[in-house]
Formats: C-alpha cells, sequence, structure tokens
C-alpha cells in the first residue's frame, strides 16, 4: 500500500524540485558498524549473518518515513513495506538480482529469503524475474572481500530511480570487536544526511539488540 504525498503542503517541497532535476541527485556515505553483538546473536540464532544484518537493515529502513519515499512519475508517495533486491552470487561467480520480502519476524523473514537465494543460485543471468512496477524496493549488495572505505554505483541517468542502495564490505576485528563498511546512497530531493543519520542510529541500535 502507498499514500501520494501533497506536494504543496510538504516541507520539503522546494529540495525535492530541486534536487529532482539534477542528472545525478543520489548522493552517499559510508561509515562504519559494529557488528560484534549481531554477529554473535546470529550464530546463536543458527542463522546466516548476511540474512540477519539485511533483515536488521529493512527494520531500520522502514522505521524511517524518508526511506519509505519513492518519486512515481513525477509524484512522491510513501509506502507502508519497503522490500528488497539483493545481489545473490552463484557458484560461478556470476550474481543474479533477487526479490526478498521483509517480514518483522526473524524466523519467517529467515526461511523465505533462503528459498530466494537458493532460487536465484539454481537460475541464469542477472534478471530472472520482472522487476517493473515494483518501486517499494532498496538495491543491496554485500561485497565481503573488500574493506572498503567509499562505494560508487554504475546508473543509467536516463532510467527514473528513487531506491536507496545500501552495500556492506568486509568484516574486521581489532581488540575482540568487529566492524564492517557500510555505503548507503539515496536521492537527495527525498532524503537529506539528518535522515540518513537516523536509519543509521535506528540499525546501530538493532544490530545491538
Amino acid at each position: 500500500m502507498k499514500q501520494k504525498l501533497n506536494l504543496e503542503t510538504w516541507n520539503r517541497k522546494t529540495h525535492f524540485e530541486f534536487f529532482s532535476k539534477f542528472e545525478e541527485p543520489f548522493y552517499g556515505l559510508t561509515f562504519t558498524i559494529d557488528c560484534t553483538i549481531a554477529y554473535e546473536t546470529a550464530k546463536e540464532k543458527g542463522i546466516s549473518f548476511f540474512i540477519y544484518y539485511l533483515h536488521k537493515t529493512l527494520a531500520a529502513v522502514n522505521a524511517v518515513e524518508n526511506f519509505r519515499y519513492r518519486i512515481v512519475d513525477g509524484e512522491v508517495f510513501v509506502y507502508d513495506t519497503i522490500n528488497v533486491s539483493a545481489t545473490i552470487m552463484r557458484n560461478d561467480t556470476t550474481f543474479g538480482f533477487s526479490f526478498m520480502e521483509f517480514f518483522q519476524d526473524l524466523e519467517e523473514f529467515n526461511k523465505k529469503t533462503i528459498q530466494e537465494i537458493e532460487r536465484i543460485q539454481n537460475t541464469e543471468g542477472l534478471l530472472s524475474r520482472d522487476f517493473s512496477g515494483l518501486h517499494n524496493l532498496i538495491h543491496f549488495s554485500s561485497i565481503p572481500w573488500v574493506d572498503f572505505t567509499s562505494v560508487s554505483h554504475a546508473r543509467n541517468l536516463t532510467f527514473p530511480d528513487s531506491c536507496p542502495k545500501i552495500s556492506f564490505g568486509k568484516m574486521t576485528e581489532a581488540n575482540g570487536k568487529k566492524t564492517m563498511p557500510m555505503s548507503v546512497h539515496v536521492h537527495h530531493g527525498l532524503v537529506d544526511g539528518y535522515h540518513v543519520g537516523l536509519f543509521a542510529e535506528a540499525f546501530q541500535k538493532l544490530m545491538n539488540s
């Protein structure tokens, strides 16, 4: 479900109009996440750490309203629920775009996500389903081989897109503390640095819970 925002009464109207005229309205921030508690919790629950922090990412996205804004045909909508398209690697080192629904319940999310990962790993090519009309997504990727300090994304600037792009890097450990780099790219007409800060705070709290 989604609701259309009234741009005339929206306090971000001028911001939206200004940045929406840009050829590249996306900007990105990279920061470090403490995943010490989350890694141990995932192990205790017998859940893949990838699935665990993917679930926490979606929970934080859905908790911050600006991350649920999407631009559709020039109008801004706020969606009730945001799901995810994550890149899933296959044995031959290619990857495919997946689709995972968000469930608040971790066990349900884990079960459905495992099924989708297995489906992607048994297909070929980049696209194994139709993504047309799906706006209530984030684009998600994990790069566990690189402890990166910044990320850029390949983008077709002629294709209308307002979905946040969230990436994680290699987990490292020092003095008993595990950390990962996290990159967040968002449309500046919808999301400011303040809102990314709210998201980062919500995500870290969920990882520590």
